[in-house]
């Protein structure tokens, strides 16, 4: 008796103190289509590169996703400036591009090596400054573009968070990049300091009088090599998160939701199919 009393009593509380709280996704979030004939659309996903959809963009037979567009271009030089209609950008492109690793085959022919690495860098510079031209110049109505935010990270780690307008997560990206950067150039250091100590150690030619015994000296090489090796996946990890992050937040940008999520509470009387006799509850529901 006195449960029943107990269980009548919380009923009679849940009906009193019944509430709804309001907060829904819209349904249009969970309907949004794409339009199937539309490159941009489709700028990430389906097939991931089609020299058709290439070369006939190049021609401008038809329309090409981004992705394809930049991907073409790294091994195509000039594709992009061609696509976007840009034919007086492509001297700059093959001058700079050419012009580089020619002058470096030259100097390092030459023996003046210092010269022709920075040849070589200036070469790769005017590629990469190819790219990014290009993916600016990409003519789009939709913003953003998933597949301009992702290239964006690519080229530049935290533009595509920019190119959203979240520019507060860039900070947190640089900082885990920069921080491997840091511990990988600190522990590549220790690793060569007490790798260079073990070989001076175990060289039967040259006696070594040094005051770490090549025991000690193989022990930090090995460990100084495996935190160096850490840093590296740090940096991967880093670089890699702010690509994904820039495409999922591009594709969640018109995610429609609201602020009204249904929440129903009210007794209820369950019935024997699921207890041995008719038992007073209380039931939730949730809308949305």
């Amino acid at each position: 008796m006195k449960r029943f009393l107990c269980i009548m009593f919380l009923s009679l509380c849940a009906l009193a103190f019944s509430a709804e709280l309001h907060a829904q996704f819209k349904s249009e979030a969970f309907n949004q289509q794409y339009n199937a004939d539309d490159p941009s659309a489709k700028d990430s996903a389906d097939v991931l590169f089609s020299f058709k959809e290439y070369f006939g963009g190049l021609r401008h037979k038809n329309e090409m996703k981004i992705g394809t567009m930049a991907a073409g271009s790294a091994i195509f030089l000039g594709g992009c400036q061609i696509y976007n209609r840009d034919y007086w950008k492509l001297p700059l492109v093959y001058a700079g591009i050419g012009g580089g690793i020619g002058a470096g085959l030259y100097f390092n022919k030459q023996g003046k090596t210092d010269i022709a690495k920075w040849c070589f860098i200036g070469a790769g510079a005017a590629w990469w400054a190819s790219l990014m031209d290009g993916v600016i110049s990409y003519d789009t109505d939709r913003y953003p573009l998933p597949g301009k935010a992702t290239l964006y990270a690519i080229l530049v780690p935290g533009l595509g968070q920019i190119y959203n307008g979240e520019a507060w997560k860039v900070p947190v990206y640089w900082g885990v990049i920069a921080g491997g950067v840091h511990f990988f150039m600190l522990n590549r250091t220790n690793y060569l300091r007490f790798r260079n100590i073990y070989r001076e150690a175990t060289d039967e030619e040259t006696p070594y009088t040094g005051p770490i015994s090549k025991e000690t000296a193989l022990y930090y090489r090995n460990v100084y090599r495996e935190y160096r090796d850490y840093s590296i996946l740090a940096i991967a990890a880093g670089y890699l998160l702010q690509i994904i992050d820039a495409n999922v937040f591009a594709y969640m940008h018109d995610f429609d939701v609201s602020d009204d999520i249904t929440l129903n509470i009210s007794p209820t009387v369950m019935s024997p199919v699921y207890a041995q006799r008719p038992a007073m509850g209380v039931r939730f529901g949730l809308s949305f």
